[in-house]
C-alpha cells in the first residue's frame, strides 16, 4: 500500500510514518490506512476550494434505489418475498435488473438459505434461477479474490473454475427459461472471462447479449474487462472496444478511459484518441450530476484522466461534483479506494494552486515519476 502513495524521495513522510509505527509498536506496513493517509496525503485544506473535507469522504454509496435497499434489509432479516417480487418487477428495465440481481446475488454468495426458502415456496420461478446463477458467479469471484495470478493459490484457482462451471450451467438454464432477458448473457460474459475462452467463443456470447439489449451498461463493462491485457486481450483491443462503444452511445463515453486506466501506462493517456475521449466525456458531464453510481464512476475516470493530461483545474471541478463519494471507479480498483481518491484529489488541488505539473498515475495502482 505504501508504494501506492509515495516515492522514496518523499523522505519526510517516510520518517513520520516510521516514528508513528515505532510509537504504536508495529511495522510500517502494519499501520492502519487512515494513519498512513494522515501522514502522507497532500495537505491542501480542500474545503477552501469547495471540496468535501478529507474526513467526510466515504466509499459508502448513497442510497439510490429505495426499494432495493429495503429488500436487502429484508433478506438480511431472513425474509425473501419482497426480494423475489422486486426481481420479477424489473423485467424490461435491464440496467436496473442487473443492479438488483447483482446486489441480491452478492448476499446469496455469502448466505443462501433465504434463496432456498424462495425456491421451496415458488418452485420453477425463472427469476430465482437468474439470482441463483448470478450468486454462483459472485461466489466464484469471491473464491478467486482480487489478487494478481501470481498471488493466487492453486486451491483458489481450482475452486474458481469449478464454481464458474456450475455458474455457466445455471446461466444456460436461465437463458432457456427467460430467452429475452440479457441478464444471463452478462453472466455468461463474466464466466467466459474467468475461464479465458477464445475470442470467437466470446464473440458469440457478446452477440447474444447485444441482440437483447444493445446498450446494456454492465455488459459493456464486463466485455471491456475481457479485452484487457490481463485477461484475454491487449491494451490495443481494450481501447478499440472502448472507442467503438463510445461511438455507439454517449452513455459509454467513459469506456476508452477505462481502457487507458487498465493499461497502466501514462503514455496511453496521451494518445490522440484517448485525449479526444476525455474531452467528449467532460463535455457530456457538464449537463450531468453525480447522483448515480454510473455518473460517479464516469466522473471518477474523468478526474483521473484530466490529472494525466495536466488539466488540474478541470480535475478539481470533477472532484467538486463528486463531493464526499469515492464509491465507484476508478477508486475501487485500488487496494484502498478512499486513500486513492484523496491522494489524487490532493495532487490535483496542489498542482492547480501552484500551476505546476504533478505526478502522473498511469492506472491500475501505479504511480509515475
Amino acid at each position: 500500500m505504501l508504494s501506492l502513495l509515495f516515492k522514496p524521495k518523499e523522505l519526510l513522510a517516510v520518517l513520520r510514518l516510521l516514528r508513528e509505527a515505532k510509537r504504536l509498536g508495529v511495522e510500517i506496513d502494519e499501520l492502519p490506512p487512515d494513519v498512513v493517509a494522515t501522514h502522507v496525503l497532500p495537505r491542501t485544506h480542500p474545503e477552501r476550494y469547495g471540496l468535501t473535507p478529507d474526513a467526510e469522504v466515504t466509499t459508502t454509496p448513497p442510497i439510490e434505489d429505495l426499494a432495493l435497499a429495503a429488500v436487502l434489509d429484508d433478506v438480511r432479516a431472513g425474509n425473501w418475498e419482497n426480494a423475489a417480487d422486486l426481481v420479477t418487477s424489473t423485467a424490461g428495465d435491464w440496467d436496473r435488473r442487473q443492479r438488483v440481481v447483482s446486489a441480491l446475488a452478492d448476499l446469496a454468495a455469502k448466505e443462501d438459505a433465504w434463496t432456498y426458502s424462495w425456491l421451496a415456496a415458488r418452485p420453477g420461478d425463472p427469476h430465482w434461477v437468474v439470482v441463483h446463477a448470478m450468486s454462483l458467479v459472485s461466489l466464484a469471484w469471491d473464491i478467486r479474490g482480487s489478487a494478481p495470478s501470481s498471488q493466487t493459490t492453486r486451491a483458489q484457482f481450482d475452486g474458481f473454475h469449478r464454481v464458474l462451471a456450475d455458474a455457466r450451467e445455471a446461466a444456460e438454464v436461465a437463458v432457456s427459461l427467460l430467452p429475452d432477458d440479457p441478464t444471463p448473457w452478462v453472466m455468461q460474459l463474466m464466466v467466459a472471462r474467468g475461464l479465458q475462452v477464445p475470442h470467437d467463443e466470446f464473440g458469440v456470447l457478446w452477440e447474444e447479449l447485444v441482440a437483447r439489449d444493445p446498450l446494456h451498461h454492465n455488459g459493456h463493462l464486463q466485455a471491456l474487462q475481457y479485452w484487457c491485457r490481463k485477461w484475454q486481450g491487449s491494451d490495443e483491443l481494450a481501447l478499440e472496444f472502448g472507442l467503438a462503444a463510445a461511438a455507439k452511445s454517449p452513455r459509454f463515453a467513459a469506456l476508452p478511459l477505462h481502457a487507458a486506466f487498465e493499461s497502466g501506462s501514462p503514455e496511453m493517456w496521451r494518445r490522440a484518441a484517448v485525449v479526444r475521449a476525455v474531452d467528449v466525456l467532460v463535455a457530456r458531464l457538464e449537463d450531468e450530476g453525480a447522483d448515480t453510481g454510473v455518473l460517479r464512476g464516469d466522473r471518477g475516470y474523468a478526474a483521473f484522466g484530466l490529472v494525466q493530461l495536466g488539466r488540474y483545474e478541470e480535475a478539481v471541478g470533477q472532484f467538486r461534483a463528486l463531493g464526499a463519494f469515492a464509491d465507484g471507479g476508478p477508486w475501487e480498483m485500488f487496494e484502498e479506494p478512499r486513500i486513492a481518491f484523496l491522494t489524487l484529489r490532493g495532487m490535483a488541488v496542489r498542482a492547480a494552486v501552484k500551476g505546476k505539473r504533478g505526478r502522473s498515475w498511469g492506472g491500475r495502482g501505479q504511480v509515475g515519476g
